[in-house]
């Protein structure tokens, strides 16, 4: 890798600073740590984030499509 050794003093020092805890995504039952609606939450959340960015994208591609086949 080409930053090796900034990688592994950063990862020190993140261990470091978490003490004897374990950062979430290692531990293996993160599955238990999520609630009830969380899932569902996350993937509204991800919708909400996505859909906006890809219509407008559609939208220009069909605009620029218009302009160049129709005018």
């Amino acid at each position: 890798m080409l930053f090796q050794r900034r990688y592994e003093r950063a990862r020190n020092l993140q261990k470091e600073k978490l003490g004897g805890q374990k950062p979430a995504l290692e531990e293996e039952d993160l599955e238990s740590k999520l609630e009830k609606g969380d899932t569902l939450a996350m993937i509204l959340s991800a919708l909400v984030t996505v859909v906006p960015v890809v219509l407008l994208f559609l939208v220009i591609v069909a605009a620029a499509g218009y302009f160049f086949l129709i005018r």
